[in-house]
């Protein structure tokens, strides 16, 4: 295993986008096009939780309107733990854009890692943006900072079993197995 610049072991195993341009083509538009689809889904749920949120409210005499405080960051947090936190780790907007999320350490995106992956990617986006973009134009696997820190790869999803299996015809990646 090497190292990066930060000192977390990073796997030797990764794609390289000069040997597999493929798995890194128009990632990050890719990225911009998911994040739409899944606000507009989550802002879908997040009304839907609202208005049974209100009926509710109603029925139990004003106690169940206290999920209000938590509605918004609850639903943004269960809806990346669904669908990031499962094998086929990826929200309903990077499935439509054909890209997956995967770990470039030798840990398994699963749990907390899916988790923190989007908190840390609304942290930064908070308080980098539009800047936070930017860094994926000068890292060589089209990271954002928060894959970085968390320890995350995004690439295109179709192509990247026909990199592992030209690559290593007998070895199955840790990460290739995305919910077929």
């Amino acid at each position: 295993m090497g190292k990066n610049s930060f000192g977390w072991f990073v796997r030797d195993d990764l794609p390289d986008p000069h040997s597999a341009p493929e798995l890194f083509d128009g990632v990050l538009l890719r990225r911009i096009l998911a994040f739409v689809i899944d606000l507009i889904v989550v802002t879908i749920l997040i009304v839907i939780a609202s208005v049974l949120l209100g009926i509710l409210g109603v029925l139990t005499l004003g106690i169940a309107w206290l999920g209000y405080f938590i509605l918004v960051p609850g639903v943004w947090i269960g809806y990346y733990a669904l669908t990031l936190g499962t094998p086929v780790r990826a929200t309903l907007g990077m499935q439509m854009m054909d890209i997956v999320l995967t770990p470039t350490r030798a840990t398994p995106l699963e749990g907390w890692l899916a988790i923190l992956h989007p908190i840390v990617g609304w942290v930064s986006i908070t308080l980098f943006t539009p800047f936070i973009l930017l860094a994926g134009l000068f890292t060589a696997r089209r990271q954002l900072v928060h894959d970085l820190v968390v320890g995350t790869l995004m690439v295109r999803r179709s192509p990247m079993d026909r990199f592992w299996h030209s690559e290593y015809e007998n070895y199955e990646a840790p990460w290739v197995d995305v919910g077929r």
